[in-house]
């Protein structure tokens, strides 16, 4: 008989850089620990989930006999889909052109497929993206395990972009012979996640003056997820699509409708004014999925043409601004500020980021973060926010799912810990 021999499996350096997404362990957390209350993942509502519109749109298509959503869809999307996004893009940004918003367009399965399928065609392992301070953690997470190297974008201490701080940055890595490896410039631009703040339109600007001063002219990203959801007053900036000092840059606007409508449907969408780099996408995506799903865009494709994306903006909107206030006024009512700690109330989004006193260390290995989750409440540890120079006394807090009266009593509980450091 021949000899058992057995040898471990050798991985990848891609195999190997992979580790477990923080969002995972936060999400399975809050599910399978009901009694913890979780201000960490960022669920939406459950109370106000578009169920009417949705068993409605699956009516429709059922009664007229729809067999083709049922099908495999194309690797770009749905026609119909991508020109109800286009018009309503349009909606934000008026001046761009029908045709090519239309032509432009690609679905994805969530706005995290995009953002993968672009670092993933514009980067090799040790190639650097600049990022906004701070920025979206689950973005980190996936350009890490990419071997890509994030590099901060300055900001003084109102948490403006600070443009003598990024001339000095780009001076420092030309000077150190790493421009060719600087890929893309990637932020979150309306109500961030984490930070829930927006840039304006004079910051938009100068990032990109000084980016051509030193003729780094990079494909850019920028991540548009929540702009939609403005409690009452709608972000006046323009996004890069109709700012002129953008124009000679290749350009990726993404955004989604899970979060302004229904994050089980896992309907992202981007739009790229490159046609190179959208096509090197779709051929990526093609390996991936050969088209996102098909049933799912049917779907928002009818809700669309009813009115129901509309209706669901103008229902959650006021929903969620009653809940940040839940939060933040029960955070203030039980002295988290004396305590020491700093945040501003949002204009839009799902979340308030905190600040602590310079002692307090947030990280989950952290006895603040294991004196919280003994007390019953979750948060994002906010050093997973930044891709350099990392601070470790902030952490984000989401307010999307929990009903007001839980969210009251998760901000006690954590505001009993604030004020025991």
């Amino acid at each position: 008989m021949p000899n058992d021999i057995s040898r471990p499996i050798v991985f990848s350096a891609a195999g190997r850089r992979a580790g477990p997404p923080t969002i995972a362990a936060l999400m399975n957390a809050a599910l399978e620990n009901p009694s913890l209350l979780s201000l960490a993942a960022g669920f939406t509502d459950n109370g106000s989930l578009p169920l009417p519109a949705v068993r409605q749109a699956v009516e429709d298509l059922a009664k007229v006999g729809a067999m083709e959503p049922l099908q495999y869809g194309t690797n770009q999307g749905r026609p119909g889909l991508r020109r109800m996004l286009a018009a309503h893009l349009r909606t934000w940004e008026p001046d761009l052109a029908e045709a090519d918003t239309e032509r432009n367009f690609f679905i994805t399965n969530g706005s995290q497929q995009a953002l993968y399928l672009a670092m993933q065609v514009l980067c090799e392992p040790g190639d650097i993206v600049l990022v906004d301070r701070p920025t979206y953690f689950v973005y980190l997470e996936m350009i890490k395990a990419m071997g890509i190297r994030a590099v901060s974008l300055p900001v003084n201490a109102a948490g403006r972009l600070d443009e003598a701080g990024l001339d000095e940055l780009l001076h420092k890595l030309v000077g150190a012979g790493e421009a060719e490896r600087i890929k893309a410039v990637y932020f979150v631009s309306y109500f961030s996640n984490p930070s829930s703040r927006s840039l304006d339109a004079a910051e938009k600007v100068m990032l990109a003056r000084v980016l051509a001063r030193r003729s780094l002219i990079l494909p850019v990203i920028e991540d548009a997820a929540y702009r939609d959801l403005y409690y009452t007053m709608r972000p006046e900036a323009p996004s890069v699509l109709s700012i002129d000092a953008w124009s000679d840059f290749p350009k990726l606007y993404l955004s989604t409708l899970t979060k302004p409508f229904a994050t089980g449907l896992k309907v992202g969408y981007g739009y790229c004014t490159d046609r190179e780099w959208l096509a090197r996408m779709l051929h990526t995506k093609g390996h991936h999925d050969f088209g996102s799903p098909n049933f799912n865009q049917a779907v928002l494709e009818r809700v669309i043409a009813s009115g129901g994306l509309t209706t669901q903006l103008a229902t959650i909107r006021p929903r969620y601004e009653a809940k940040m206030l839940a939060l933040h006024e029960t955070l203030v009512g039980e002295g988290v500020e004396q305590a020491g700690w700093t945040w501003n109330k949002a204009q839009g989004g799902l979340y308030l980021w905190l600040k602590g006193p310079d002692h307090v260390d947030t990280r989950l290995d952290a006895e603040f973060c294991r004196r919280c989750i003994d007390a019953g409440v979750l948060y994002v540890p906010g050093d997973l926010c930044f891709g350099d120079d990392i601070a470790v006394n902030y952490m984000r807090l989401s307010f999307g799912v929990l009903a007001e009266p839980e969210l009251r009593e998760a901000g006690r509980r954590l505001a009993e810990v604030a004020r025991s450091f």
